[in-house]
């Protein structure tokens, strides 16, 4: 049973997620989240920290228990808080009120979890020492809302990041953990291929970039089963082909786009040059040209052994269930928290998965967070959080 006072937590956590998933916002226009958020930590006595932000913001808890400054004594935890360009198919009587826009991805159950955590925090202040550092990160689902507060100095000082998310692949009470690799870097690219357009009915009077595009997509997939080591997790994807605009002309050109998803960096390095020299050479056998665009995206996160076994240590005394948390390839910017590359220094990252009941995958239209899920994975931020800097 539950005290009077975890009751009275609960119902609070409970509304206001219903209010968040009622009010979905995407990427970069989280203005009204931003505010209420602001709101509730500041009614919570959460102090607020100056940071130029346009969306998102950052809180802190102090403790008070001695004196602990500097990157051992200041850890973040990240609660990304944007939601999905999806019509929601829900039932919940708390469905979102915006068509077309839909918490679909759990990060209301982040905002509510987050902010639990830092109300628990702040009541246990003479419990611990050193600082924790709430990052209420917008744009995550645009991949790339991580570097808006890596732009800031908020990170200058932490020597941990933490980050979670909600897991409908397993109930509540359950967290996933796992030390190493649990999500993919994440880039794309754009093949623009150029050959020359003619009559459908005369093809040895142009080059068909579409002809091309089909050999080029073919010889992209070697690179996964003859460059890379077979061990090591990797796949490229065309998820996009355009060419032409009617059924009897050749078109003069053809684009395609896709993705390439890596755990290791030097694949990452070895895709981007041979996706190239796939594409330009193939094009030229054909007689066409063909020009690549590289975007990266998130690098691949890592989670440090020391920190999960910590999180694995507090979820058994917090009487929740660990099980291994499963690798992905999909992404998640939380990498570039502890990436050398954006942050100068290689930063000690755990991120774990929680669950919120078994049901639709995250970015369905159905996906549904139980409410239940909220108060203890609260509790578990917040203990895993003060276990941390003790």
């Amino acid at each position: 049973m539950k005290a009077a006072g975890e009751e009275q937590l609960e119902q609070y956590l409970k509304e206001n997620f219903e209010w968040f998933h009622r009010h979905p916002e995407l990427s970069y226009e989280e203005w009204g989240t931003t505010a209420k958020i602001r709101t509730l930590l500041t009614e919570a006595g959460i102090e607020i920290l100056p940071c130029p932000l346009d969306t998102g913001l950052v809180a802190v808890v102090h403790g008070s228990k001695g004196i602990q400054s500097g990157r051992e004594g200041t850890i973040a935890l990240r609660c990304d808080i944007d939601a999905l360009p999806v019509v929601e198919e829900t039932a919940l009587p708390y469905r979102s009120e915006t068509v077309g826009k839909m918490h679909a991805c759990g990060h209301d159950f982040h905002i509510m979890a987050g902010i639990g955590a830092a109300v628990l925090l702040g009541k246990r202040r003479g419990m611990f020492a050193g600082t924790v550092k709430f990052i209420f990160q917008p744009g995550e689902e645009e991949s790339h809302g991580a570097l808006k507060i890596l732009e800031t100095d908020v990170m200058d000082d932490v020597g941990q990041i933490w980050g979670f998310h909600a897991d409908p692949t397993n109930e509540v009470g359950v967290v996933g953990i796992r030390e190493g690799y649990v999500a993919a870097a994440v880039d794309r690219f754009v093949i623009r291929v150029r050959g020359v357009g003619c009559h459908g009915a005369h093809p040895d009077d142009g080059v068909d970039p579409i002809l091309v595009s089909a050999a080029v997509i073919q010889a992209l997939q070697s690179i996964v089963s003859r460059n890379v080591n077979a061990f090591h997790p990797a796949l490229v994807s065309v998820t996009r082909l355009q060419a032409g605009t009617t059924w009897n002309v050749i078109p003069p050109e053809a684009e395609m786009e896709g993705t390439v998803r890596t755990m290791n960096r030097e694949d990452r390095v070895l895709f981007e040059r041979r996706i190239r020299e796939i594409a330009e050479r193939t094009a030229a056998a054909y007689g066409a040209e063909a020009e690549t665009v590289w975007t990266p995206g998130p690098p691949a996160v890592y989670n440090d052994g020391r920190m999960a076994g910590l999180c694995g240590e507090v979820a058994e005394e917090c009487g929740m269930i660990t099980v291994p948390e499963e690798s992905s390839l999909g992404g998640d910017d939380f990498s570039y928290y502890e990436d050398r590359d954006t942050v100068g220094r290689e930063l000690p990252g755990c991120y774990v998965k929680i669950g919120v009941g078994v049901g639709k995958q995250i970015h369905h239209p159905a996906f549904c967070v139980e409410e239940s899920a909220i108060l203890p994975a609260a509790q578990y931020l917040a203990a895993l959080l003060e276990r941390a800097l003790l």
